[in-house]
């Protein structure tokens, strides 16, 4: 996707234009196609502002940051809740993969060790440790 023009190339294309110039020659004059002067030209009476159209596209979020701030405070709350627990709890509207990697983004991960201790008392590897 090509950059919108800068504001300077803005407001010489409306000042010449609202001059009376001729399009070709703001063209041939600022270096630049056209077409960009005709665009600009069109935006400028549509939206009166030498601003460029906002860019709106692509998907929507499934859910707002306010949600995502819900699921991390439950997930604080209650650590070891389930990816299927926390979608059918917010009633989301997206997959168990789709927020385990929104998740895994915030560097916040569900996978539980095999190997991890119940408490700090208690080996690691029980079948490594020798009899007495």
């Amino acid at each position: 996707m090509a950059m919108p023009l800068p504001n300077k190339i803005r407001e010489a294309i409306i000042t010449h234009k609202l001059n009376g110039e001729k399009e070709a020659e703001i063209a041939k004059w600022l270096c630049i196609s056209k077409s960009s002067v005709t665009k600009t030209w069109a935006l400028f009476k549509q939206q009166n502002s030498i601003d460029p159209k906002p860019h709106n596209k692509g998907r929507k979020p499934a859910f707002g940051q306010d949600v995502l701030d819900k699921i991390i405070a439950k997930i604080k709350e209650q650590p070891d809740s389930t990816l299927e627990e926390l979608v059918e709890e917010f009633n989301l509207k997206i997959s168990i993969s789709a927020l385990c990697r929104k998740l895994q983004r915030l560097n916040l991960n569900f996978k539980k060790r095999h190997y991890s201790p119940k408490n700090s008392n208690e080996k690691m590897f029980r079948n490594f440790v020798k009899n007495g």
